[in-house]
């Protein structure tokens, strides 16, 4: 099977034969380095007979990629053209991939799977943050999900794995680092693409961790939300828009005068702890 994945044409005929050209509106940029697609279908571990889950294939490059490493593919693409280049791929690697057509957003992917997956995508960049945030927020942990192998923007990606204290560190941080381990597994430069972003790239790998505390992760999203949504004021003044967000301050000891980016990940679920019961 592999065999038959590997004769098929460069993924640059496949773009040009499909009329495939990015688009902006959609967040596309196309990944055709076959040798930089397969080490990222390497990141998450030895795939074969494992479930993979990907957002906007596009043109099927990192699909390809992750089919010759023997894993199943269910494949989200709201991007009509792409059907007739992922269907010649999925006629490659006959059973291994599924196409659904949808927004991606808007798709129960637990339901869709039906099994722990892993998720691997380039994802565009017009919805990775708002998805990366609802597969770090389940409530349910360990999640469906096994693993997440996630491109972005660079920016993105320094922000993901950012320690306290630093320009880079925020909301992202800490719901990504409260309950999984996330690193920079690849960066990639900006012609690697077609088209060439303005900016360079990273691969993320996140995996599952034991929490660092049981809190509702509703309830961190809420108080980091706050707390960074005016980053530059302090706690006493950013969290004065969330109801009994101060008395929690007050019973974690922490300084209403310190800023949220000074807060480590423990304190944020902490605080979230103290917020919650302080509701009840």
């Amino acid at each position: 099977m592999t065999s038959e994945i590997s004769k098929l044409p460069p993924l640059r005929e496949v773009i040009a034969r499909h009329g495939l050209n990015a688009k902006k509106s959609l967040g596309q940029n196309f990944l055709l380095d076959l040798n930089l697609l397969d080490r990222i279908a390497r990141v998450p571990g030895p795939l074969d007979g494992a479930a993979v889950y990907e957002v906007g294939p596009g043109p099927g490059g990192l699909t390809r990629a992750l089919l010759k490493a023997g894993a199943r593919v269910t494949a989200v693409e709201r991007d009509d053209r792409a059907m007739p280049a992922l269907a010649e791929l999925g006629e490659a690697a006959p059973g291994r991939l599924r196409v659904v057509a949808e927004d991606a957003m808007a798709i129960d992917e637990a339901a869709l799977i039906g099994e722990p997956a892993h998720i691997a995508s380039n994802l565009p960049y017009n919805i990775g943050t708002a998805l990366l945030v609802r597969w770090l927020t389940l409530e349910k942990w360990p999640p469906w999900w096994l693993s997440l192998t996630l491109m972005f923007q660079k920016e993105v990606a320094q922000r993901i794995v950012a320690q306290p204290g630093t320009d880079a560190y925020g909301r992202l941080a800490v719901l990504a680092q409260w309950r999984s381990k996330p690193r920079i597994a690849l960066d990639l430069p900006p012609q690697a693409f077609t088209p060439p972003p303005k900016v360079s790239s990273a691969v993320v790998h996140i995996v599952p961790a034991e929490p660092l505390r049981d809190i509702p992760a509703s309830a961190l999203g809420a108080v980091t939300a706050a707390a960074f949504g005016q980053r530059r004021k302090m706690l006493r003044a950013s969290l004065k828009s969330l109801p009994g967000a101060l008395d929690a301050l007050a019973a974690c000891e922490i300084d209403g005068e310190r800023r949220a980016e000074t807060l480590s990940v423990a304190e944020f679920v902490d605080l979230a702890a103290a917020w919650t019961a302080a509701k009840r």
